[in-house]
């Protein structure tokens, strides 16, 4: 992930403004998104990645797990897919249009 060429955000929760992920990468362009994680050794904890314009993902190419949060375009979580190991290829989510990673676990 070429962390340092993309944008930074905090994800807070709205129910209990709960800290999420800080910092939080945005992948907000191509080639951000169709690197994502690939070839990271792994995502520390608190910290996540926010994949624009996306309703599903795939964990070719990674070293570890990941927990996977659809979003809509409000921010409402749609689905969540926990504990999703490499190589794996994840369903489209209807509606969903961004993907919020995080280390395995912490999704709840």
């Amino acid at each position: 992930m070429r962390k340092t060429s993309m944008p930074k955000k905090e994800i807070i929760r709205q129910a209990d403004n709960a800290v999420i992920a800080k910092p939080c990468f945005v992948a907000d362009n191509f080639l951000d998104r169709f690197l994502g994680l690939m070839g990271e050794e792994s995502l520390s904890a608190g910290s996540g990645l926010l994949i624009t314009s996306c309703n599903s993902v795939h964990t070719f190419f990674m070293r570890f797990p990941i927990d996977l949060v659809y979003l809509n375009s409000k921010g409402t979580v749609l689905s969540v897919n926990k504990n999703m190991k490499p190589w794996r290829v994840g369903f489209p989510v209807f509606g969903a249009c961004s993907v919020f990673e995080l280390p395995a676990g912490m999704a709840g």
